[in-house]
């Protein structure tokens, strides 16, 4: 009974702002990513953020392309000469891929490209 007690006072106390509980901040993370001849250099094709982390992908390329993040169901269209942002909060844990569009199907759909980029999103 004691313990209950003692659990309802902190709850009161945390509610009324008195006592405060400290959660971990979400970052901000940008990272600029530059593809040429169709590809993302080496040391950029793997990249790390926590869960709820808000990310901002600065896309660069040599040519028009569309590029898609599955997962997150992000699209978005590239332009020579043009930075282009694709930026979205990490809620899904896991691991997510970055591919070009290329031509379109018969059946309505498209082709993909080799992966750009990997997300992984860690809890």
């Amino acid at each position: 009974m004691r313990a209950q007690a003692l659990a309802f006072c902190l709850l009161i106390l945390a509610l009324s702002g008195v006592m405060q509980v400290s959660t971990p901040r979400a970052a901000e993370v940008t990272y600029a990513l530059r593809v040429e001849n169709g590809h993302v250099p080496e040391n950029m094709r793997l990249i790390r953020v926590k869960q709820n982390d808000v990310v901002k992908l600065e896309w660069s390329s040599d040519r028009p392309m569309t590029i898609h993040l599955h997962g997150y169901d992000i699209e978005k269209q590239i332009t020579p000469g043009a930075t282009t942002e694709m930026t979205f909060t990490a809620r899904a844990t896991g691991r997510f891929m970055v591919e070009p569009h290329l031509a379109k199907l018969p059946s309505g759909g498209h082709e993909h490209g080799d992966v750009l980029v990997t997300i992984e999103v860690y809890p």
